[in-house]
């Protein structure tokens, strides 16, 4: 019996060892490597730094074995582009920047991501740098503040670099001399710029199996990247809508589209919905312009324009306003961004109809409200001088009699003889009583 006692436990033992050895290894083997992809495609701004460290986040949480960060920007606010060097740097997961496809590059704050990640990469046909700092609000800076901005970047770069064990001098060019690199350049630089050029992202990671990298606190690590599960990081709905906004010409246009609600809904108060959806639309603007290089130059500009259109209703100058109000219009929409980067403009083909459309639009909606002032009352005791109509009844001077007008039978009195049938108009209201004459219309005017 005790044998048998003995002989059942131990094989309960034996069962829970293998049980528990099997959920060891089970997995360590089940959970195929992967790779976490995000794209960078755009300004770098609070929204896309958010999205990179969510990513390096998730890849940190499931253990992956490689971030890597596919970058193709013309630059972005260095603030968020500390946040973004500082995710890769505190990173567990090895994060990897290729800038790809062919065709593109990483200017600027691209360019210091590039320099902080633990492996560079770069495809065919692409470049990088041009990373001398500007105002984020796109005015010149003095020679002074320019001086410790470049100093204080290029401080930062050369620090990247050093760590990195990338050309310093290089490096340090880019930042004070905007200086650019092709993918050649970069890799052909002693030391180099970047660790290698790759076709694709699978490519990039076929290469880069077995490779040993360095870790930017001085930490060995072999890479294992060969057929690993590739991972997409895409944007939440919030941060596409918040990424969209900032782009210049969806920022122009919530610009002037708020502008036009707030101006009809001030011609026409009451109305609601202009004053909300351009509240909105400006309120979208404002937060678009934090991230982009805006001239605020360019800004009142364009209210000064349609201030003179709003002017040209009221004031008679001949169109002198009108042309004005247009002209400024135009120069704010071109200078509105101050940047020399083709994808920080707003274009010609957007400012044109956009400035003639809402020059159109204003001057037909004031010229509409000053027509409506100017009216003469329709209504109450203002709205039935000049009437006509037609005596009733004979009336003697300082006599009463009655007359038809507008459907209905008054009371009045005259200053001179009027016979039935006269046609009339009123000249005076007082309370119920009217005091008309003889009419001198036509009978098809006369309200009756």
């Amino acid at each position: 019996m005790r044998t048998a006692r003995r002989f059942t436990v131990s094989m309960l033992l034996m069962t829970w060892c293998a049980v528990c050895a099997i959920a060891m290894w089970w997995p360590a083997q089940a959970a195929a490597p992967r790779a976490y992809v995000v794209v960078v495609d755009g300004i770098i701004h609070p929204v896309s730094s958010a999205h990179v460290q969510r990513a390096i986040r998730e890849a940190d949480a499931a253990g992956a074995s490689a971030v890597v960060i596919v970058l193709r920007t013309p630059g972005g606010l260095v603030d968020s582009t500390r946040d973004i060097n500082t995710a890769i740097i505190q990173a567990k997961t090895p994060v990897i920047v290729w800038v790809g496809p062919s065709g593109s590059r990483a200017a600027s704050a691209g360019f210091l991501i590039t320099m902080a990640a633990d492996v560079a990469a770069m495809a065919p046909g692409t470049h990088i740098g041009a990373a001398h700092p500007v105002l984020g609000n796109g005015e010149k800076a003095d020679e002074t503040m320019s001086t410790k901005m470049t100093s204080d970047i290029a401080g930062y770069a050369r620090t990247l670099a050093t760590q990195r064990k990338r050309n310093v001098d290089l490096v340090e060019k880019a930042v004070t001399e905007s200086k650019t690199y092709t993918e050649q350049e970069a890799l052909a630089a002693n030391p180099p710029l970047i660790d290698l050029v790759a076709s694709d992202v699978t490519d990039l990671l076929q290469r880069l199996d077995g490779r040993v990298i360095h870790r930017f606190d001085g930490r060995s690590e072999t890479l294992h990247t060969a057929g690993v599960e590739r991972v997409a990081i895409d944007m939440t709905w919030w941060q596409q809508l918040l990424s969209a906004l900032a782009h210049p010409q969806i920022a122009y246009l919530l610009l002037m589209l708020g502008t036009l609600g707030l101006t009809v809904e001030l011609w026409n108060p009451g109305a609601i919905l202009p004053g909300v959806a351009g509240g909105l639309c400006l309120l979208l603007a404002f937060f678009a312009f934090q991230v982009l290089p805006v001239s605020y130059v360019g800004v009142l500009l364009i209210l000064f324009g349609l201030m003179l259109l709003i002017l040209e209703v009221k004031v008679t100058s001949f169109g002198i306003l009108a042309v004005g109000g247009i002209v400024s219009l135009f120069l704010g929409s071109i200078l509105l961004m101050d940047s020399s980067l083709p994808e920080m403009q707003v274009g010609l083909r957007l400012i044109i109809p956009v400035v003639l459309s809402l020059s159109a639009i204003l001057l037909f909606l004031v010229n509409l409200a000053v027509k409506a002032q100017r009216a003469p009352a329709t209504t109450g005791e203002a709205g039935m001088l000049s009437t006509l109509g037609q005596a009733l009844t004979s009336i003697e001077p300082g006599g009463v009699g009655r007359v038809r007008t507008r459907g209905e039978i008054w009371t009045a009195t005259a200053l001179e003889p009027i016979s039935a049938g006269d046609p009339v108009r009123i000249v005076g209201v007082q309370g119920l009583l009217l005091t008309v004459q003889r009419g001198t219309a036509s009978t098809g005017e006369m309200h009756g």
